[in-house]
């Protein structure tokens, strides 16, 4: 027989407490982010401003960049090596990390300028700075996996520097199948996680208004514009 555990109503007519550790979970995270946060319908008006465009546009070039490299992982390197396709695909996924980098540049500059960690959002910050730092490393192995002279220089350069630190030995850049776990399942996976923990972070605290914003610039715009109310806030 299962018992159906309802969330209990507190005395003071307060939000309800739950009697389960999944119920608790569950108003906890509803706490933090409802539904309204995660997938608003307005944003503020200062997001019209480009330097917020930078962001998304390094989210998309990164999906591109995990569905292009799933393909390339599934036919191997022949295929990318000796097939029109193969090739088409090899190079859009070069192009598409070159972009994510410029993106993220761009956007992290922006942020910076910004002081993106104002209002509580220092992990905001930290994630996205982690989110640069694991990405260049797993661009790097990528790098590596190209499988022609310019990968064989760069990895006995990089082995040369890895041994010279004393990390050499763990990381063995000269081994193509241990670069190749590194780089199509245990770096892509890190970036993942860290940009979504990232992107969740941006909605539980509002995108970060500018320097100069006046306070009502942080409130949503409504869905439908509203004529009668602008001519009310300029008279």
């Amino acid at each position: 027989m299962t018992v159906d555990h309802e969330p209990i109503s507190t005395a003071d007519g307060g939000e309800p407490r739950f009697s389960t550790w999944t119920g608790k979970a569950r108003g906890w995270a509803l706490r933090r982010l409802p539904p309204d946060k995660l997938l608003p319908e307005g944003q503020p008006s200062y997001v019209s401003s480009w330097i917020y465009v930078f962001g998304m546009g390094a989210v998309a070039a990164l999906v591109y960049i995990i569905g292009s490299g799933i393909v390339l992982t599934l036919n191997g390197p022949t295929w990318f090596h000796v097939s029109s396709l193969g090739r088409f695909i090899n190079s859009t996924h070069l192009w598409s990390v070159e972009l994510f980098f410029m993106f993220m540049v761009i956007h992290l500059w922006g942020k910076f300028w910004m002081a993106a960690w104002r209002g509580g959002r220092v992990l905001t910050w930290i994630t996205g700075m982690l989110a640069f730092v694991v990405s260049i490393v797993t661009a790097f192995t990528g790098y590596l996996l190209q499988t022609n002279f310019d990968s064989q220089w760069i990895a006995f350069q990089a082995k040369d520097a890895l041994n010279a630190v004393g990390i050499g030995a763990w990381f063995n850049v000269a081994d193509l199948g241990q670069i190749l776990m590194w780089h199509v399942t245990l770096l892509p996976l890190a970036v993942a996680v860290v940009v979504a923990l990232h992107v969740v972070l941006v909605r539980m605290h509002g995108v970060v208004p500018p320097l100069e914003a006046d306070a009502s610039d942080a409130q949503l715009r409504p869905a439908t514009p509203n004529p009668a109310a602008d001519f009310e806030d300029k008279k």
